[in-house]
């Protein structure tokens, strides 16, 4: 139910600030940018995606953008973090994590002259912006070739919580794989982590035994990966490319390209030209921020073929990975045919999809 209710109120904010015309965020003295992390920046998942962001970003500017690692998700130790920095002239706080929101919330409030961005999350206000990829699209398509490639016709993907930006991943990773095997069944598990390689291999071992011969890893470690090349079954990667983990295997990686979102961000909060958008998402057509690898030669030419068809039409806005039917678990229709689900919608998705096994944790 709090994740019900977390979605819903994402959608009361955006539509709030999709409605209020705001005034662009003035900075004191020049601009001084500080990232936080909340695991190591070389974690090889989530963190080490917006370490490389960073550090293209850096490049891109030449300028040197301060980063702080292993910050927890409370209000308490985000606020200490970012006063501390405040404190010390800088004045764009890039914060990385779901758990910030509230914490960011506050923090803008409380420094009406400070720019803060936060990634995944669902909260917002006149200084704030919490922003996300459309990675739905891109997990779509890597369902395509998880389904393309399944002889059991079951496979499995491991995530972290059950909250919108996650839930919408699985979902079209189960429908991707659908579209092209309509026989293929999608165990879904969460580990109620971010990060926890103990507990992502142990999800892996487990759906491998179930019969799972695709592994597709949510989270932000390749252990998954490993032990699905361990049995010779495929995997897929997430926010960076983790090919190098099942050289034989890997079918791709969803991938994050977060520079190509914080160059222009810091761009415009420089120029005086900024102010928040609330809890935009940005796709394939408006600036490729999440995307798949090359893929694996065991996907059938016929299919990867299928799949850049597939890529294109949603960059022209011709396809939508949840155009309905779409149907719950349970089989209630939540999207009708011929129509497409909206922004309320994506954030309001508290369920799984037809052909999922699995319970999503409340």
């Amino acid at each position: 139910m709090k994740y019900l209710i977390k979605g819903l109120l994402a959608v009361v904010v955006a539509s709030a600030m999709s409605s209020v015309s705001l005034a662009a965020v003035t900075l004191d003295g020049d601009p001084k940018v500080a990232f936080l992390y909340y695991s190591p920046k070389n974690d090889g998942g989530w963190s080490q995606a917006h370490e490389r962001g960073r550090q293209q970003t850096a490049e891109a500017l030449g300028m040197d953008l301060a980063y702080v690692e292993n910050v927890a998700e409370t209000n308490e130790a985000v606020r200490q973090v970012v006063d501390l920095y405040i404190g010390r002239g800088y004045n764009i706080i890039i914060g990385t994590s779901y758990g910030y929101g509230d914490g960011l919330k506050e923090a803008s409030e409380a420094n009406p002259n400070v720019a803060f961005v936060n990634v995944a999350g669902e909260t917002a206000s006149e200084n704030l912006e919490t922003m996300y990829a459309r990675t739905y699209e891109a997990w779509y398509l890597a369902g395509m070739a998880a389904g393309g490639v399944s002889k059991s016709n079951k496979i499995g993907i491991i995530a972290g919580f059950p909250v919108s930006v996650v839930n919408w991943d699985v979902n079209a990773f189960a429908r991707g794989a659908q579209s092209v095997n309509p026989d293929v069944e999608v165990i879904a598990t969460y580990a109620n982590s971010w990060w926890d390689p103990v507990k992502e291999k142990q999800i892996a071992e487990a759906m491998l035994d179930a019969g799972a011969d695709v592994i597709a890893q949510n989270m932000s470690t390749t252990g998954p990966l490993v032990s699905a090349e361990a049995v010779g079954a495929y995997s897929i990667g997430f926010q960076n490319d983790m090919s190098f983990a099942a050289p034989n295997g890997h079918l791709t990686s969803v991938i994050f390209n977060w520079g190509n979102y914080f160059t222009p961000l810091i761009q415009a909060v420089a120029a005086g030209n900024w102010t928040s958008k609330g809890l935009p998402l940005i796709g394939f057509a408006g600036g490729v921020l999440s995307d798949i690898t090359p893929l694996n030669s065991a996907v059938p030419a016929e299919l990867q073929q299928k799949i850049a068809e597939v890529r294109e039409s949603m960059i022209n806005g011709s396809f939508h990975p949840f155009t309905g039917p779409v149907r719950k678990q349970n089989g209630e229709v939540v999207v009708p045919a011929g129509e497409v689900i909206d922004d309320n919608g994506l954030w309001s998705m508290v369920y799984f999809v037809e052909g999922i096994i699995g319970t999503m944790p409340e």
